[in-house]
């Protein structure tokens, strides 16, 4: 059996349930990483704006790919050390030709500089001190992380048919299991060829790396690595194409498997 070196997962449905911090159980698991010289590695569509409940209880270890990965943030330096943002002039061609298929949607974007978004986007993030309240087209002036569109009226396989039709190869799609959410990064932008070059820096070969995640958008680094877990009640599409499958998010299905292979 290949000698693990990293260990990457996703958050949200993975490690975290329901907008809770990690459970004490995934922390001490984390810690048994750390003390055996592994590499964590958080993957996930958050931006570094909303790792505040996570960053705390990893007490500053590891790496975390933000957006989908577009980003990777540096728990250590609290920085940002890769930026794979779409164009200004590409997101705003994403804008105008899903404005065309869908006139009412709303937008917001996530940048290196925090959340953007037109009066009409609602969010489960909140707005801060840095927030920009403005159409679309005037806050894709700067480099665009992520994407966002909403329209509470559409379904995941509507969504994937009109990015396909009307986007071909200008953005990538990630389906985070929100309904009516388009989430856009730049073409090439995927958790796992963020992982993958992240690791590659790290010296890290992919059979020693192991996944963890549960919707389609970690698809792409379960695929990648050495190892890819599935949590129980992961995507379908996730279960279908993992290694092995543990305990769900509830369940701490993470830390089992870590306790496990590290006793």
């Amino acid at each position: 059996m290949t000698e693990l070196r990293a260990v990457a997962t996703d958050l949200d449905g993975t490690i975290v349930h329901r907008g809770t911090p990690p459970s004490p159980r995934t922390v001490d698991g984390f810690r048994r990483l750390h003390d055996h010289g592994l590499t964590l590695v958080i993957v996930t569509a958050r931006p570094p704006r909303a790792l505040a409940d996570v960053v705390g209880v990893l007490e500053h270890h590891g790496h975390v790919i933000c957006a989908n990965g577009a980003l990777v943030y540096d728990l250590a330096t609290e920085s940002i050390v890769q930026d794979r943002s779409l164009p200004p002039a590409v997101a705003l061609e994403v804008v105008r030709r899903l404005r065309a298929e869908i006139p009412d949607l709303a937008f917001a974007i996530e940048n290196a500089s925090g959340y953007h978004r037109e009066p009409q986007y609602r969010s489960e993030w909140p707005d801060d001190a840095n927030t920009t309240v403005a159409a679309a087209e005037d806050l894709v002036a700067a480099p665009v992380a992520k994407l966002l569109a909403r329209h509470p009226g559409l379904g995941h396989d509507e969504i994937v048919e009109i990015t396909q039709r009307a986007l071909g190869d200008l953005a990538v799609h990630h389906a985070s299991g929100a309904a009516g959410l388009f989430e856009l990064s730049a073409p090439g932008v995927s958790k796992g060829l963020a992982l993958e070059a992240l690791t590659a820096d790290l010296g890290i070969d992919r059979s020693a790396v192991v996944a963890f995640g549960d919707m389609p958008n970690d698809i792409p680094m379960l695929a990648w690595a050495g190892i890819g877990v599935a949590v129980a009640d992961a995507h379908p599409d996730v279960l279908a194409i993992a290694d092995e499958v543990t305990a769900s998010c509830v369940d701490d299905g993470v830390a089992q498997w870590i306790e496990h292979r590290f006793p």
